[in-house]
C-alpha cells in the first residue's frame, strides 16, 4: 500500500479530533451545523477569498420560522456556492446541491461523436470507460472518459501494446470529471521512469481556518516489469471539464519530459472530500485536504496547458468534422518537438 493511500485511510480519524458541537435538528440547528462543519474543515478558505462569517450573518438572516426543508435546502446551498468549489455538495433525499460555474462559464472544447465519427469512424476498441485506436497518422489515441472507472495494469499494457509501432500517442482527457485518485496513479505509473515526486498534500489540522499541516510529500513508482512503460512522445488533451482526479494526472504529468498539455486550462478540483452529516440526516461534501503538485502549486483552479498550446475548439470547424485541438495535437506529434 502506498503513502497517498495509507494517507486517505486516515482522513476521517484525523478529521474527527476537532471538537464536535451538538446541533438542534431545527432549521437553524442544522444552518448552524453545516456553517459549522465548512468552518471547521473546509481547507481553502485562504485561496477563495471568501470572508464565512459574513456569509454566516447575510444567509441566516433569510432563515424564518415556518421554513421548509426545500427552502433551507436553497438557503444553504447558495451559501456554499459562495466557496465556488465542485468538491462541496450538499445532500438531502430530494436534492444535491452542485456549483457548476467552474465550468459551465467556459467553452465546452469537446465533444464525443465529432472524434468517434471523423476520426475514429467509429472503429475503435473499449475498455470500461477507455477507448481507443490507431489515427491514420499513425498516432495512438486513448479517450479516458472517467476515473471512476479502474484500469489494471493488464489493461494499459493491452491499449500500449496495440500502439507499440506509433510515432506517439494522444490521452484525450476531455470531459473526464475524475473519480479515484488511485486510477490517475495506475496510468501515470506507465509513464513516469522512475520513483517521482507527484505532489504534496495539506491536511486540516484544527477547526481553525490556517490549522494546516506542513507540506508532505507523495511519490508514484513507475510500473513493473514485465508490464509496459512508455517513453515515447505524449499530449494529453484538456478542457475545463478535466477535473479532480483527471486534474491530478495532469498535474503529475505536465512536468515529464515526453509530455504537453494540449486544449484549455483544467477545471481544478484538487481538495480531496471530506464528508459529514447534518442533524436532519443531510450530507455535506467538502474538500478537506489541499493536493499541491511537484512544485509546490496548488492547482485547486486548475492547470494551463503547455505554453504556446492552448487551443479552443473551433465551432465552425467542428461542423465540418475537425476538432481543431485533435488537430494540434496530431500535428505536434508529427513533429519534432524537442
Amino acid at each position: 500500500m502506498n503513502r497517498t493511500i495509507i494517507y486517505i485511510l486516515f482522513l476521517l480519524p484525523l478529521a474527527a479530533c476537532h471538537s464536535i458541537e451538538d446541533f438542534d435538528n431545527t432549521v437553524e440547528g442544522n444552518f448552524d451545523a453545516l456553517w459549522t462543519m465548512v468552518d471547521q474543515h473546509y481547507c481553502f478558505f485562504d485561496q477563495k477569498d471568501v470572508d464565512w462569517d459574513e456569509c454566516y450573518t447575510r444567509y441566516k438572516a433569510r432563515l424564518y420560522d415556518g421554513m421548509s426543508s426545500q427552502a433551507l435546502f436553497s438557503v444553504c446551498a447558495e451559501m456554499l456556492d459562495e466557496l465556488q468549489d465542485g468538491h462541496v455538495n450538499l445532500s438531502s433525499w430530494f436534492n444535491t446541491s452542485y456549483y457548476t460555474k467552474w465550468w459551465s462559464d467556459y467553452p465546452q472544447n469537446y465533444e464525443a461523436r465529432l472524434i468517434e465519427e471523423y476520426y475514429l469512424n467509429f472503429n475503435y476498441r473499449s475498455l470500461g470507460a477507455a477507448k481507443y485506436a490507431i489515427l491514420p497518422q499513425n498516432i495512438g489515441y486513448i479517450n479516458y472518459s472517467s476515473f471512476e472507472s479502474s484500469l489494471g495494469a493488464s489493461n494499459i499494457d493491452a491499449m500500449l501494446s496495440y500502439f507499440s509501432l506509433c510515432i506517439g500517442l494522444i490521452i484525450d482527457i476531455r470531459d473526464n470529471g475524475g473519480g479515484e485518485l488511485t486510477n490517475s496513479e495506475r496510468l501515470c505509473r506507465h509513464f513516469i521512469p522512475e520513483r517521482t515526486l507527484a505532489g504534496y498534500m495539506i491536511n486540516k489540522t484544527g477547526p481553525g481556518h490556517d490549522d494546516l499541516s506542513k507540506p508532505f510529500e507523495y511519490y508514484f513508482d513507475p510500473i513493473e516489469s514485465p508490464h509496459i512503460a512508455w517513453s515515447k512522445p505524449v499530449v494529453i488533451l484538456t478542457n475545463r471539464s478535466t477535473f479532480s482526479a483527471a486534474n491530478n494526472f495532469v498535474s503529475v504529468m505536465q512536468y515529464l519530459p515526453n509530455v504537453k498539455i494540449v486544449g484549455a486550462r483544467t477545471g481544478g478540483g484538487s481538495g480531496i472530500p471530506l464528508n459529514m452529516e447534518l442533524p436532519c440526516g443531510w450530507g455535506i461534501r467538502m474538500s478537506s485536504v489541499s493536493v499541491l503538485d511537484a512544485k509546490g502549486i496548488s492547482t485547486e483552479s486548475g492547470i494551463d496547458p503547455t505554453p504556446g498550446y492552448a487551443v479552443d475548439l473551433d465551432p465552425v470547424l467542428a461542423l465540418s468534422g475537425i476538432d481543431t485541438i485533435l488537430e494540434s495535437a496530431i500535428s505536434l506529434l508529427q513533429s519534432d518537438w524537442q
